[in-house]
């Protein structure tokens, strides 16, 4: 059975997510862990779980959702999944960095590029994507059908949507994508945000104002 284990990470209020089951075998989605009690926070879960982290996964690489790759990726010697074209919003971060005094942030060499057609797998798990761009260039959704669970970056909050006035995003796709991928889900299909709570498909058809028409 899959288990879900949620985090608030950093300066930005970023959702990090753990996904597990029995096997102990687990991925990382967004880690956002920037300070040190941040790491420690995450590391001693893991410990405490007795997982295996096999895999890092980007749903996309705005800056808070991306602070703790580099970190995780040499602690347990992983390779980051991400779709090849949020590569540039990578290297966007740059400004970012230099904005906020951090230290600059570069896409690391042990990638694999993933898309739609892409499974990941895990433990006795399985995480299907979905392409919903428009918060960012190629943000994707991680969804398992099983636990009837979304992990939708920042395409869709409760009761929001993603910011689309950063490079690469656009409105009319992020409605887009929406409308004809993440509700397509089941209605019950909880989802989990890169930032706030978590909803469900038909909690946001029927309260989402962004997406009332």
């Amino acid at each position: 059975m899959l288990s879900l284990k949620q985090f608030t990470f950093n300066d930005f209020a970023e959702n990090t997510y753990v996904l597990f089951d029995e096997t102990k075998e687990a991925v990382i989605i967004d880690p956002g862990c920037y300070y040190k009690n941040e790491v420690e926070e995450l590391l001693s879960f893991i410990k405490q779980k007795e997982l295996n982290p096999v895999k890092i996964l980007n749903t996309h690489c705005h800056i808070d959702h991306i602070l703790g790759n580099d970190y995780l990726l040499n602690r347990f010697n992983l390779s980051l999944y991400l779709h090849k074209d949020e590569i540039f919003t990578y290297n966007d971060t740059k400004r970012w960095t230099t904005m906020f005094n951090m230290p600059p942030l570069q896409a690391p060499e042990n990638l694999i590029f993933i898309d739609e057609s892409s499974v990941i797998s895990f433990g006795n798990q399985q995480l299907t994507c979905l392409l919903t761009p428009g918060h960012s260039i190629a943000s994707l959704t991680f969804y398992c059908k099983e636990a009837n669970i979304a992990i939708v970056g920042d395409a869709i909050m409760q009761n929001s949507i993603g910011r689309t006035d950063l490079p690469g995003g656009n409105l009319t796709t992020l409605l887009q994508s929406i409308r004809t991928k993440i509700f397509t889900l089941p209605d019950e299909t909880m989802l989990f945000s890169g930032h706030g709570p978590k909803t469900t498909v038909k909690m946001e058809k029927e309260n989402n104002p962004y997406l009332k028409n």
